[in-house]
């Protein structure tokens, strides 16, 4: 019969095989976290003269920097982060190829938020204090390695940002360019949601789901943003189908859970206060 300090002894052996099973089990790379964040800051500083940590580089130094990052995203490209069917290789290439196209992206949303914001004074100010800039950046990077079949690595670059500046943009969401979001702390902006050219999000916009159940994992839950639509604070938009039309105005607090045709102005308009059912525990009521 065992006494109670071998039965305590026997319970901590179980417990450190048990530790040192999962750890033979796990198969990411080593400092993934860390790996991705110099990765995301190398593309950065590839891409932005502000984002060096350096004095500014002339030809031969970027074309220098253009071999760390392929050797950064080649290095940490496992067959574990990597879809079915996807290669490093094709990941590589793609992305690479993507670089151009992400540059001016990248311009086009600085320009945004330029032209947005009478507080801002220039260009250089915004990709270098603007932390709707740095989200929009992260996620751009993000949303190219996932498209390409990239896993986790994208979350790790939006999750680095959201911790940073309190923007959480999933990488697999659809965003054109010219996307400002000002302020910007609080906005969440779901996977399958869609968002236009020249966009507009003030502090605490969440486009998201109007339920949460995993059997809904492959479905649009998150709403459509046309071009031109311009969101104020705190307003909430919620649901697969609900598009809000090109050039269309939505207020602050507002919540939008059905479509609104383009050129709409929808406001929040006071709010209805009643005794809520007691057999009813499941009913959400707004009135806009």
């Amino acid at each position: 019969m065992m006494s109670g300090g071998d039965q305590d002894d026997a319970g901590a052996a179980a417990f450190v095989e048990r530790l040192a099973a999962e750890r033979r089990r796990y198969r990411l790379p080593a400092e993934l976290k860390e790996c991705t964040e110099t990765l995301a800051c190398a593309i950065l500083a590839l891409l932005f003269p502000h984002f060096q940590r350096t004095a500014c580089p002339g030809v031969g130094d970027v074309e220098h920097d253009l071999e760390r990052v392929t050797s950064l995203l080649t290095g940490i490209l496992t067959t574990d982060l990597l879809m079915p069917g996807a290669s490093a290789r094709d990941v590589v290439t793609g992305f690479l190829e993507r670089l151009p196209w992400l540059h001016e992206a990248l311009l086009a949303d600085a320009r945004a938020l330029d032209a947005v914001d009478p507080a801002a004074e220039s260009l250089d100010e915004v990709m270098l204090a603007y932390p709707g800039f740095y989200a929009i950046a992260c996620y751009r990077i993000a949303h190219a390695l996932s498209e390409r079949g990239v896993r986790i690595v994208p979350r790790l670059i939006t999750e680095m940002a959201h911790q940073r500046t309190g923007i959480d943009i999933h990488p697999a969401a659809t965003i054109g360019t010219g996307l400002a979001i000002d302020h910007g702390t609080g906005v969440v902006i779901g996977e399958t949601a869609v968002l236009g050219n020249r966009v507009k999000l003030y502090q605490g916009v969440t486009l998201g789901a109007l339920s949460v159940d995993k059997s809904l994992a492959r479905v649009k839950r998150h709403p459509t943003i046309e071009d031109d639509v311009v969101i104020y604070a705190n307003a909430t938009i919620l649901g697969g189908e609900t598009v809000v039309g090109a050039g269309s105005v939505i207020g602050g607090n507002v919540w939008l859970t059905r479509s609104v045709p383009p050129r709409s102005v929808v406001t929040h308009e006071g709010m209805q206060r009643r005794q809520r059912p007691d057999d009813d525990e499941t009913l959400l009521e707004f009135n806009i």
